[in-house]
């Protein structure tokens, strides 16, 4: 098949949409499909692609935030497959009208809700008021990374209208790169941690990622008794230095790490370094949670917010534990429990690592995702 991915982000932006493009268009060349990636043109970007897949970046005439608008999407034709993953603020309009215009189909990953704070809200709240309906109704399929998450989410009413239509297509993991065996050493000695036990939080630290729940966990940990425990914070972003401050108006700012944005190379180090990964997110801008995913098949307990979707990912008290969102008080029992139960926690990590082996690594889901374009195409 000749397939077309069209994303906002991808590599070397790793996230989570990126992310997700990067391994279905990956898989796909694997499998001996043609593959292009439409994305935007960044004056900062330096990445060597594997050469089993094409990536054509545009140049944008204007961006507002992760939204690059980018005409040349309405020249995409001539391919079995054209696959659009949602939010592309700007770019999912694009693809509609190209749709349209050469009447051809096109199918959506719906990747969560657009949700923001500030202007974006209301600029969101239009977006979806106005256009979400026609994107997602304008595709011939739709895969939502969960049906938990799309029977929430503003999607609903098209999904029961549609649910021939509909076929879930859960993120991934690559689990050779995150595994047992990565030794987080290094990372310990880098921080001076030493034997002290790591509670690890990886994300994105600006605005548009609100919804991560950071301000919850710095709460949360701030309440934690044991002494010789840590929190790593992971992530860059324009709202770091407001949890740096946070930290320290809740004097946990010594036990609290901000490495930044930390390599790709580096990241599975930092899972490996760890005691437990916590997703603490607030809202269903967070719709699935790959971080979980990473921190399992990296042999390690999690905790995260019992939200659609993101519930779908953890086995509750099988290989870690679901919190009531916002419930810092859930939230510290939890983290507490894991620190004071090293077998247990040693267990979840087990049956974790063992599940995202069996459902969730990059090469089966590539496989899934070939079997829906087949079926797709009759």
């Amino acid at each position: 098949m000749k397939i077309a991915h069209i994303t906002a982000t991808f590599a070397p932006n790793f996230t989570g949409t990126g992310i997700v493009c990067y391994h279905n268009c990956l898989e796909l060349a694997k499998l001996g499909h043609d593959v292009t990636i439409f994305t935007a043109n960044h004056p900062k970007v330096e990445y060597e692609y594997p050469d089993l897949i094409n990536v054509k970046r545009l140049d944008p005439l204007f961006r507002i935030g992760n939204g690059p608008f980018l005409p040349g999407l309405l020249k995409i034709k001539d391919y079995d497959i054209v696959h659009l993953h949602y939010p592309f603020f700007f770019g999912s309009e694009m693809t509609y009208l190209n749709s349209k215009f050469k009447k051809s189909g096109y199918v959506v990953t719906y990747h969560q809700d657009l949700i923001g704070t500030g202007i974006l809200k209301y600029v969101f709240k239009m977006q979806n008021a106005l256009l979400l309906k026609r994107i997602i109704n304008g595709a011939d399929k739709i895969f939502p990374t969960s049906i938990d998450y799309a029977q929430n989410s503003f999607i609903k009413g098209i999904v029961e209208k549609r649910p021939d239509d509909v076929t879930a297509m859960p993120n991934g993991v690559d689990v050779d790169k995150f595994h047992p065996d990565v030794d987080g050493g290094e990372i310990r000695r880098k921080h001076n941690i030493g034997n002290g036990k790591i509670i690890l939080f990886v994300g994105a630290l600006d605005r548009a990622h609100f919804f991560k729940g950071v301000d919850v966990l710095l709460e949360s940990f701030s309440k934690i008794k044991e002494r010789d425990v840590y929190l790593m914070v992971v992530g860059g972003g324009d709202m770091k230095n407001y949890y740096i401050e946070l930290a320290k108006n809740l004097g946990v700012s010594d036990k609290v790490v901000f490495p930044g944005r930390v390599s790709d190379g580096d990241l599975p180090k930092y899972y490996a370094a760890c005691d437990m990964v916590v997703l603490p997110s607030v809202t269903m801008g967070e719709a699935f949670g790959i971080v979980l995913l990473e921190g399992m098949a990296c042999g390690k307990p999690v905790i995260a917010s019992n939200l659609p979707g993101v519930r779908t990912v953890v086995n509750e008290a099988v290989d870690g534990f679901l919190v009531g969102s916002r419930n810092e008080a859930d939230l510290t029992e939890k983290i507490s429990y894991l620190l004071e139960n090293e077998e247990i926690s040693r267990q979840f990590g087990e049956k974790g690592r063992k599940k995202v082996e069996e459902k969730y690594s990059w090469e089966s889901i590539g496989k899934r995702l070939e079997s829906t374009y087949l079926d797709y195409l009759g």
